[in-house]
């Protein structure tokens, strides 16, 4: 009888391998959602009453961002301290099952413009990104069972910010209906007008680009074809629109929100 080729007989040994390796990494997720629904669960109960407020806002976000299963979804209302929290969460390293947790950023107007959003929308592709109009409250919601809102503001009895952890189920569903509702109306990050007026939008990447490389108004003026009264007002109303207090700075914001290239 002849003896089976080596490689007839490394291949139940090839897919035993491949089982055993499957079911490791499987123990390994299951136990790693264990540990950090642990986490958050302690988080949670320390967080109790009246001390919410006052945990800072990044620990709350980071923590329950990183014990998200399924669905992370974001209302950022442009408030620094909350979209750097929410952008330093999401950076984190992300392994097993985790990789697959959908998350949707909903943007006001402010927040649509901070470059760790942007960033965040290009390069992770986890995250969707959108924009609405309206001041809706800042909100965190994971897995449709939690929901974290604050308003920001300080708390006049308690102290710290005004904020809420949400676990009634009912509760929550209706604020995840709420979220849905708007994110279905609200414009994708990257079809959102970001620079409007009356400048067309090519004008407008030319008198930045014209700010950002030195060219007086002067000559701007005369390379655009208006008067110098005309171009001066157009850097008026873009640097309004940008929410810039200098040339300087409209410059910087003009690059954090795409309207122009950064340099290499």
């Amino acid at each position: 009888m002849s003896e089976p080729s080596p490689e007839c007989a490394a291949a139940p040994s090839t897919a035993a391998g491949d089982y055993v390796e499957r079911a490791l990494l499987a123990a390994h997720d299951l136990i790693e959602s264990t540990v950090i629904r642990h986490r958050r669960e302690l988080a949670q109960d320390s967080w109790a009453g009246a001390a919410l407020g006052k945990v800072p806002l990044a620990e709350v976000v980071d923590t329950l961002i990183a014990g998200a299963e399924r669905t992370v979804s974001v209302i950022l209302s442009g408030g620094e301290e909350q979209t750097h929290a929410v952008c330093a969460a999401l950076a984190r390293p992300v392994t097993g099952h985790r990789r697959g947790v959908a998350v949707r950023l909903l943007c006001g107007e402010r927040a649509a413009a901070a470059s760790g959003i942007r960033a965040l929308a290009r390069t992770d592709p986890r995250c969707q990104a959108r924009v609405c109009d309206g001041g809706l409250s800042e909100a965190l919601l994971v897995d449709g069972q939690i929901v974290y809102v604050t308003n920001g503001q300080p708390d006049p009895v308690r102290g710290g910010r005004q904020a809420s952890l949400v676990e009634d189920p009912a509760t929550v569903q209706a604020l995840e209906l709420m979220f849905a509702g708007t994110w279905g109306n609200a414009v994708a990050l990257a079809d959102h007008p970001r620079l409007g007026g009356r400048l067309c939008p090519e004008s407008a990447r030319r008198i930045l680009e014209c700010l950002r490389t030195g060219h007086t108004d002067e000559v701007a003026a005369r390379d655009m074809q208006v008067s110098l009264r005309t171009y001066r007002r157009y850097v008026a109303e873009i640097m309004r629109e940008l929410g810039a207090t200098s040339r300087f700075q409209a410059g910087v914001r003009a690059v954090e929100m795409g309207l122009l290239p950064s340099r290499p």
